[in-house]
């Protein structure tokens, strides 16, 4: 294993594969370091002057704040953060990306096939709080029904997921804010993923339960219920009337079965947390490959979190499929800049510390990685927070990088399964669609072995082909589409990281 890797011809940086001590010389070029650098960081592979630019991957990173030796720690103490170039070319990279699609033979995996065409991965019933005056109630209702060991008898049944979050009311009837919270509130009942949902509310709130009634109407009544605390008779009642109904519908969700069901009707919706150095180098790329395969079968792959492709967004703008695809994704680059100033941050307030301490310096740097996740095939689809996937192929959503927020609009918009990758250590879970963990190094693999369900850092360590650990990944979830328990699931994770994303004014 080499001290230090050079990842593009045109760097002025490498990165260290392993901790290196004071005095040492990782690249050999007769620049000694001067203090301990931690693996994942990045040295200066020759002289970089003051103002120069900072290159990693071939991509501009940062602008050096004073002069640089040779084979000296490169980090946030003499590199900082510059706004990336906007010459856009779109599409330029569009026929290369085209020609990137893998040719693959037609594969299947053991899913539910929906009355309504959908295919799921697993099968829950969903309590939805409509607001969080009705969130302890579906907590309460789901514990008893789990406590009582009614499931136990139902073998086609996953379990029943209470979905609370903390907002519903206080809020404006109209605008950005309502029309996110209903397409979460309706895209996590309508999931492939759940058999049967129930809705709560209190009564009184903004958001509505004849909202949630509008959308399904007398027709979805076998799979939708809908009742409120204040008309069913306070709280102990609800509970026991959700307890009644769940009982009610378990036989009849429980007679899914699995069948052979293609994998193009797959939604992968990818995600990074506590990110590292190491993250573009191992994990992200290795999602990258797998995230082809998926897209070669039909499938969509769904990348997010907005303010972290930041400087890195002309890489997918160079293979939009279409100039409205482009233009859709600009303008929500635009709106983040505009959004990040009017609450007096930056763009470069992400990285996060761990992910500083981890060797990401600027956001510049962070987003190359991110990117990677969605592999190399055209960007066929940019859809807003929470909006239905119907498009095949690598797409976009528009979602903050806080991650529970994130993946809980790529579920909304109809993703079975998320892979997260992560270089810090994540336990991040996720229902009703699982959630996959990728370790970007041995080290985190044997940190953190109950929570991570691959480890990817046998890049680094043994040599392993980018192409060869994608196929672990497309295997892994092509498994876990079948009903393969993750580490996640097995731990428990997922009832509390149900967080819609929350715009406006709190009234």
């Amino acid at each position: 294993m080499a001290d230090a890797l050079v990842l593009h011809p045109d760097d002025t940086i490498a990165v260290l594969t392993a901790r290196a001590g004071a005095g040492t010389d990782p690249l050999g070029i007769g620049g000694a370091l001067t203090a301990p650098v931690a693996s994942g960081h990045k040295i200066a592979r020759r002289a970089i002057a003051k103002g120069a630019p900072i290159l990693k991957f071939g991509q501009f990173i940062g602008t050096a704040t004073g002069d640089i030796a040779a084979g000296q720690h490169v980090h946030s103490h003499n590199c900082s953060f510059a706004n990336p170039d906007r010459r856009y070319d779109i599409g330029a990279d569009l026929a290369l990306a085209q020609a990137a699609i893998p040719q693959t033979s037609p594969l299947t995996f053991q899913g539910y096939a929906r009355a309504d065409g959908r295919i799921a991965t697993r099968n829950y019933i969903a309590l939805i709080a409509t607001v969080n005056c009705s969130a302890t109630v579906i907590k309460k209702a789901a514990a008893e029904v789990e406590a009582s060991g009614l499931l136990d008898h139902y073998e086609n049944v996953d379990g029943i997921v209470a979905l609370a979050h903390g907002t519903g009311c206080g809020m404006a009837a109209t605008g950005r804010g309502y029309d996110i919270l209903d397409r979460v509130l309706w895209g996590h009942a309508i999931h492939p993923n759940v058999g049967a949902t129930v809705f709560v509310g209190l009564g009184c709130e903004v958001m509505q339960i004849a909202r949630m009634q509008s959308h399904f109407g007398d027709a979805g009544t076998d799979r939708f219920h809908a009742l409120t605390i204040q008309s069913n008779g306070g709280t102990r009642a609800t509970i026991d009337a959700i307890k009644a109904h769940v009982t009610a519908i378990l036989p009849q969700v429980n007679t899914a079965r699995r069948t052979a069901q293609p994998m193009s009707a797959l939604r992968i919706a990818l995600q990074c947390g506590g990110s590292d150095g190491f993250s573009a180098i191992t994990a992200n790329p290795a999602l990258g490959k797998a995230s082809d395969l998926i897209v070669a079968q039909g499938g969509s792959v769904i990348l997010s979190e907005t303010p972290e492709i930041y400087g890195a967004e002309q890489l997918l703008l160079r293979r939009a499929s279409s100039d409205a695809v482009a233009r859709k994704l600009i303008a929500q680059i635009e709106w983040w800049e505009g959004y990040a100033a009017q609450n007096g941050g930056s763009m470069d307030n992400n990285p996060s510390p761990g992910n500083k301490q981890g060797g990401i310096t600027t956001i510049l740097e962070k987003s190359l990685g991110a990117v990677a996740k969605v592999g190399t095939t055209p960007l066929t689809a940019v859809y807003d927070y929470a909006e239905q996937v119907t498009q095949a192929g690598a797409v976009f959503m528009d979602t903050p990088g806080y991650d529970p927020v994130s993946a809980t609009g790529q579920i909304a918009g109809g993703a079975q399964l998320v892979v997260f990758t992560t270089g810090r250590g994540s336990a991040f879970g996720s229902k009703p669609a699982p959630t996959i963990k990728l370790a970007t190094s041995d080290q985190l693999m044997a940190q953190m072995p109950d929570d991570m369900d691959l480890g990817t850092g046998d890049i680094v360590s043994q040599g392993v082909s980018i192409a060869e650990k994608g196929q672990q990944i497309f295997d892994l979830i092509r498994a876990t589409a079948s009903g393969q328990v993750t580490k996640s699931e097995a731990l428990g994770l997922g009832n509390d990281e149900f967080v819609p994303w929350q715009i406006g004014a709190v009234m």
